[in-house]
């Protein structure tokens, strides 16, 4: 072996160019005689020796590059003009002809240079030779013939509709290309082929079944569908793919449907009926899939759950773009449909999943797409469209007033914590609301955005009052958020006893925030705060990123080695749940930046703690999570009172234009009047008019206890 003489490239490919005439040869059917196995090993042999030599001989690389010239050369040369100058049925024949031959080329070429694919394709993670000679004939034949190809094969599909005679078995070889080029997918032959095909399809009985209903009766007409049926899966048996049976059938079947039943005097309201119920079906399956799947992930992540739901929401899209589509093609956008489509829609989307109303689930789909981080990745376009979409659902919603609460807590976050991704899709969304919904629903969010503008004016002419002041020093930066409070979701806000390095600063913004307003009053909301303090740590310093309260515990340590549970509450004056919350983050959870004693996973009122001198991380800027209080109770809570606010407002409006109304009727037309928020509760309804007898606002007529008087 080592004696071996090195094969120079020009030397070793004119062994190969020889074996590859031959090969041309044979296929073109010029007088040649075939291969024998001494042919077949002297030239797996060459190759085997020139991709085998040491550098610089090694030749795999310009073997793998002269492999694909082989194939373009013979196809530019040979393969394009002869289809070139062939047209319609002959050029189809041709077509079969060079693809069979081409296959057949690429096996035997893939075997001469066998010795490529074993190793250097494996090593550099090419594409293998086979691969590279169908993708030959795909870049070069078929994308320059695709259109040519389709429209002579749509031809003789129509010729053999109105009863001529076609050759099946060609048409079966052409549509095997637009499968086989697909190497596997079958994108070829959907989007280059089948798209067209069903448009015409579609376009062909439009224009019979328009002529069949002006000259048939109802009987002939219904045999002549049957008969097209029938033909069409004949069809998909002889030449198309089996993939095409369902969507060549489903094309005219609805169409026809609607056509056909709408010449019968309210023939279409059984048809649109039935509609509803297929969809209810499909959107209630919906919900049991999410269901099922978040009481499967329950024992595992939290987060997983939330997972679950964002995939159900975008179900949920996907079901309605398809069926908004059969109503405005199909079923030529009649109105009963639309409500068909609609009543459908208001059954499932009103049913919660895994203990959350559709009302949260679109707010945290919209949260989890505006926000930065969140688990859809989307263009803006696509973020646009999405958003558009989930404002449509939003009509199907009854608890419309519910998802503005929710939406509006999380729209709070992302303002807050500046976890926005985009301000243009903040407001993009909340101008869709606003057409949807009415002016009165977005007016907090809209000023929620406005406000965070303000107080950036607001930070900067802070800064500058600073600057101005040299004796007005806070001695740590300080970053303040001025709110609206109307605007904005209400927080606790408690009288938490700042540490002095704290204070200093409050007290420096109120003088600056007195220069500009002498009527507004500032409420610090603490619990919403963030800080930076720097950990002085035995191993090394460590920038800590805490809450307001996170850092007003850890600056206790700074004068106390120790300190009990009850000094630390007393000491910042927070209510039990808070200092609970707050000291497990700091003791039991990832870091533990205080010792406890005795040292459980759990909080007490004797426990004891001390500042951990010997806490490292492998970080030098860490943040320590302090778990949110889970706002869905509360979010629910709120709703309810504005609903009983809504509910009085609403009965009072009523009463003082009628001044005399009936129980029943002032029910209804209560419900009426908020349906457009909510759906109220018959019994909340009775409980408000009661509420409102007593403050004097109605009384009962003396004589019939059903009939209400307004008291002005």
């Amino acid at each position: 072996m080592n004696d071996r003489k090195t094969i120079d490239l020009e030397q070793g490919w004119e062994i190969m160019q020889k074996g590859i005439t031959k090969l041309k040869n044979i296929l073109e059917g010029l007088p040649e005689p075939q291969f024998i196995s001494d042919d077949y090993m002297l030239l797996y042999t060459t190759i085997y020796n020139m991709c085998t030599q040491k550098p610089p001989h090694d030749y795999s690389q310009q073997l793998y590059d002269k492999y694909r010239e082989s194939f373009e050369e013979y196809i530019t040369s040979t393969v394009l003009p002869s289809l070139r100058e062939k047209h319609d049925e002959f050029m189809l024949r041709e077509l079969v002809k060079r693809w069979t031959n081409h296959k057949i080329m690429v096996r035997w070429l893939s075997r001469f240079f066998h010795y490529l694919d074993r190793y250097f394709i494996a090593r550099r993670s090419l594409p293998p030779l086979n691969e590279v000679g169908l993708t030959c004939f795909r870049d070069l034949v078929y994308q320059d013939l695709k259109a040519k190809v389709r429209d002579a094969v749509i031809s003789l599909i129509d010729q053999e509709r109105e009863g001529e005679q076609i050759d099946r078995a060609l048409l079966k070889n052409v549509l095997d290309i637009f499968v086989e080029i697909g190497m596997g997918q079958m994108d070829h032959y959907e989007n280059d082929f089948e798209e067209d095909m069903l448009k015409g399809t579609a376009a062909y009985y439009s224009r019979k079944a328009s002529n069949w209903i002006l000259e048939d009766s109802c009987p002939d007409y219904m045999l002549k569908a049957e008969e097209c049926l029938k033909r069409e899966k004949d069809r998909v048996s002889h030449y198309l793919h089996s993939s095409s049976e369902p969507k060549l059938l489903e094309v005219g079947d609805l169409s026809r449907m609607f056509r056909l039943f709408s010449k019968i005097p309210r023939g279409l309201d059984p048809v649109s009926q039935i509609f509803k119920q297929h969809v209810t079906s499909e959107g209630t399956a919906l919900v049991k899939q999410a269901e099922d799947a978040a009481s499967n992930k329950k024992a595992e992540k939290k987060d997983v759950v939330g997972l679950q739901e964002q995939v159900f929401v975008r179900k949920v899209i996907e079901l309605h773009d398809k069926y908004i589509a059969y109503v405005n093609e199909c079923f030529q956008n009649h109105t009963l449909f639309h409500k068909a489509l609609k009543e459908a829609f208001e059954i499932f989307c009103n049913k919660g999943v895994a203990g959350s109303s559709s009302a949260e689930l679109l707010a945290t789909f919209c949260d989890n797409i505006l926000k930065k981080g969140g688990s859809e990745k989307l263009s803006d376009e696509a973020i646009e469209e999405t958003l558009e979409k989930v404002v449509k659902l939003l009509a199907y919603i009854s608890d419309k007033d519910l998802f503005a609460e929710f939406y509006r807590k999380k729209l709070a976050r992302r303002l807050l914590f500046d976890k926005s991704a985009n301000d243009d899709h903040e407001r993009c969304i909340l101008t869709k609301l606003k057409q949807q919904c009415g002016g009165q629903f977005t007016s907090k969010m809209e000023g929620m955005v406005t406000d965070l503008t303000l107080a950036k004016d607001n930070q900067v002419g802070f800064e500058e009052y600073l600057k101005n002041n040299p004796q007005a020093n806070p001695g740590i930066d300080l970053t303040v958020t001025v709110l609206t409070t109307g605007f904005w979701p209400s927080y606790k806000s408690f009288d938490l006893n700042l540490p002095p390095e704290m204070v200093k600063c409050v007290e420096l913004f109120r003088e600056f925030y007195q220069t500009k307003t002498k009527h507004r009053k500032l409420t610090w909301m603490y619990s919403l705060g963030t800080c930076n303090i720097i950990g002085k740590f035995e191993p090394k310093t460590i920038e800590l990123i805490v809450t307001t309260y996170q850092a007003s515990a850890l600056l206790l340590f700074n004068t106390s080695d120790r300190l009990s549970y009850s000094e630390i509450m007393t000491q910042l004056n927070l209510t039990d749940d808070d200092v609970v919350r707050l000291l497990h983050s700091l003791s039991c959870a990832k870091y533990k930046i205080l010792n406890k004693e005795p040292n459980t996973k759990t909080i007490s009122p004797t426990d004891y703690f001390e500042f951990n001198a010997k806490f490292t991380d492998k970080m030098r800027r860490i943040k320590i999570p302090l778990p949110p209080v889970d706002e869905k109770k509360k979010v629910i809570e709120d709703v309810d009172k504005d609903r009983r606010y809504a509910i009085d407002a609403s009965i009072v409006r009523i009463m003082k234009s009628r001044k005399v109304l009936g129980h029943q009727q002032l029910v209804m037309e209560c419900v009426e009047q908020l349906g457009r928020m909510f759906k109220p509760d018959f019994k909340a309804i009775k409980k408000r008019i009661e509420d409102l007898i007593t403050r004097d606002y109605l009384e009962r007529d003396k004589d019939n206890p059903n009939l209400f008087r307004y008291l002005a």
